[in-house]
């Protein structure tokens, strides 16, 4: 199997071990103390494949270097994980790996691990406003709207093509620092465009403000290009959407799909993603979705665990950026991995002979 597949079987047992923690996450009662110690781990939500594979990937790194866990998933309610944080503290962890729900919610809690002497490692979310974060995990996410927004000009043939052609954008989440990275990226490279009115967006929406999804939800993201057509697309065509997650592709995608996109006479615009969930890329396979960006959680996985137990061992930390994430309060130490584009002609390569996923699972 794949290193991160989850069975049928892997989901009942989350959803009983659901029940049997207040807070409504993994507890702690199947993850023994290690010989080394106790590692807590926060995830966001288990709606989305990605946070699941990260949680197992790194449950499995830790106990291999020796350390039992404390997984913990707060389904995107952000008290709940700050419940489940302040547990692992009462508990007695000896560090914290956190991917937040709200970046800016956690200052209280992170207060409380300081005075444990608890560090703490952000997991691919940076967590805004708080001095005791230690170093922080995460792809180059700058980069990720780099490679979004170079493929919708090299799809579209910006170079060459004099257009315009219509667009239009999908920002994150707007309580989640790695939106801005993701925005500021893409439009680097589709701004240019705009300017010289090759690309055109219809709706005039480009902030962040109006193109913000909240808490990344493909259900919003629908409703909002159900708007976006009715209101702009009456007699013209759609030809690109960006999008920064899979969760949001597929969402715009089943709202061009209700207005009569998706056949020969009128194909679907490029439509851009991240993360390489399981259906995003049976979709692209299927030729709905475009292409996403692939970050690999194994290797992320393992990159916070050698982060971690160098911090708890005494060992330098490995960090290769110490000048992009600041939180407001500091810069936090940070390592960054390389995204990787993925479409149609590279899936198998990367994703099935990579090992990331089954051939038979993208059937």
């Amino acid at each position: 199997m794949a290193q991160h597949t989850r069975t049928a079987t892997t989901a009942v047992l989350l959803t009983a071990s659901l029940a049997l923690t207040a807070c409504g996450g993994v507890g702690d009662a199947a993850q023994p103390e290690g010989e080394n110690g106790v590692i807590g781990i926060s995830m966001p939500t288990q709606s989305s494949e990605r946070w699941i594979a990260d949680g197992e990937n790194m449950v499995a790194e830790f106990e291999e270097q020796g350390y039992g866990t404390d997984l913990q998933y707060a389904e995107d309610v952000v008290q709940d994980q700050l419940s489940q944080i302040e547990n692992m503290i009462t508990r007695g962890v000896d560090a914290l790996v956190i991917a937040s729900v709200d970046g800016e919610a956690l200052g209280d809690v992170l207060d409380m691990a300081a005075d444990g002497d608890i560090p703490v490692i952000a997991y691919d979310r940076l967590i805004m406003g708080s001095e005791n974060v230690d170093y922080y995990a995460t792809f180059d996410n700058f980069e990720v709207g780099v490679i979004q927004g170079r493929y919708i000009v090299d799809t579209l043939d910006l170079e060459n093509e004099e257009g315009p052609f219509n667009i239009e954008l999908f920002g994150g989440s707007p309580d989640d620092n790695n939106a801005y990275f993701f925005n500021d990226g893409a439009m680097s490279v589709l701004q240019p465009h705009i300017d010289d009115g090759t690309l055109e967006v219809r709706s005039g929406q480009t902030s962040m403000e109006q193109i913000a999804t909240q808490r990344w939800d493909g259900a919003i993201a629908q409703s909002r290009m159900d708007n976006l057509l009715s209101a702009n697309y009456s007699d013209e065509e759609v030809d690109a959407v960006l999008s920064p997650f899979d969760g949001i592709s597929l969402g715009v995608i089943e709202s061009l799909r209700a207005a009569g996109y998706g056949t020969d006479a009128r194909p679907l615009p490029v439509v851009t993603g991240q993360d390489a969930d399981l259906s995003s890329v049976r979709s692209i396979i299927a030729g709905e979705q475009t292409q996403t960006v692939f970050k690999d959680t194994r290797v992320l996985a393992a990159q916070a665990v050698e982060m971690t137990e160098a911090v708890l061992t005494g060992g330098e930390v490995p960090v290769n950026d110490t000048e992009s994430y600041d939180n407001g309060v500091k810069v936090v130490p940070s390592y960054l991995l390389e995204p990787v584009s993925v479409d149609v002609d590279n899936y198998h390569e990367v994703l099935v002979e990579g090992g990331y996923y089954e051939e038979s699972e993208l059937e």
